[in-house]
């Protein structure tokens, strides 16, 4: 928000979250996908693996996280000694919705010898029974560290797994769940993007529905896309676009991304896949409720620790690669 756009009661609402976080010697954290006056005062914007290692970072006591309600536990586990908050405890994923932990564990009953990999879109007893934790960020740098010639549970992704099968050439078993809005970016969207904007170069994310299309586009010479179709997570949307000599993006996942690339690169145009492609559960999270928050020490999110002492394991090996 531009300084002359701020009303007075917005003015004074941000001027409290801040002397709140100051008081508190809270940190804040917040997911690309937030909304761009949660985005604009959160000392953190990043994607999913930035998010989890900048927790591990930063010197805060209490970490005030602007996302859904599995990133708020990743951050438990993974930093233990601090306090970790959600401005609303009902924001959830549609995503992490589709797996649970028995699922996993029925998977490893019919093979002993598998392996686990989880998407952290996934709830903190379903990380626990993994044995990496990855992001689209370093889904393929994980799947490529594994040991040759075991099973592979990649879960719950179907989109961005299928997308590690072709990448990587690895056999593995992909469970079929998907997220609710990059499910909508269809192959039948980007064609229309294509003919609407045959300037632009695409930023695709691994998990929407177009993602098989889009390789073809990427790897097809001669078509009028082919060399400008990046399948990149958020955060590598942001490097892509910085270097990038494209003047003109059209950019395929949910659109709360679009305010940091506009920001950081105010010469370029920056179009949506799809207007609506918006993720509900992100959107819960406002000005307001973060105030709550911070004034109220609420809402506390907590994972018990047998729980966490397994699903860290995982998480630490997400950090340590790619």
């Amino acid at each position: 928000m531009g300084a002359s756009t701020i009303t007075s009661p917005t003015r004074d609402l941000l001027a409290e979250i801040d002397e709140l976080r100051i008081t508190r010697r809270a940190a804040i954290l917040a997911h690309n996908y937030q909304r761009p006056e949660i985005q604009d005062l959160a000392d953190v914007v990043a994607d999913s693996l930035q998010m989890a290692r900048r927790a591990t970072e930063l010197d805060a006591p209490i970490l005030v996280i602007c996302g859904v309600h599995f990133m708020a536990e990743t951050a438990a586990i993974a930093n233990p000694d601090k306090r970790i908050l959600i401005p609303d405890r009902t924001a959830g994923c549609s995503l992490a919705a589709t797996i649970q932990a028995a699922d996993v564990r029925a998977w490893r009953t019919a093979r002993p010898d598998g392996v686990v990999v989880a998407y952290v879109n996934t709830a903190a007893d379903v990380k626990a029974e993994a044995d990496y934790c990855c992001t689209s960020g370093n889904a393929v740098a994980v799947i490529r560290a594994l040991p040759p010639d075991v099973p592979v549970l990649f879960l719950p992704d179907v989109f961005l797994g299928n997308y590690l099968r072709k990448v990587t050439g690895r056999q593995l078993d992909v469970w079929m769940g998907e997220c609710h809005v990059h499910a909508g970016l269809t192959r039948e969207m980007l064609e229309q993007r294509r003919v609407e904007y045959p300037d632009a170069e695409f930023l695709v994310h691994p998990e929407c529905g177009c993602v098989t299309s889009a390789m073809y586009y990427a790897e097809t010479e001669g078509d009028v896309a082919g060399g400008r179709t990046q399948i990149v997570s958020t955060e590598q949307m942001m490097r892509r676009a910085r270097v990038s000599p494209a003047r003109r993006f059209v950019v395929a996942t949910e659109t709360g991304v679009l305010h940091r690339l506009r920001r950081e690169n105010p010469g370029k145009e920056f179009v949506a896949a799809r207007e609506g492609a918006e993720c509900r559960y992100m959107k819960q999270i406002t000005l307001e409720n973060l105030r709550d928050s911070l004034r109220d020490l609420q809402y506390e999110v907590t994972v018990a620790p047998e729980i966490a002492v397994r699903a860290r394991r995982a998480i630490d090996r997400m950090l340590a690669i790619g």
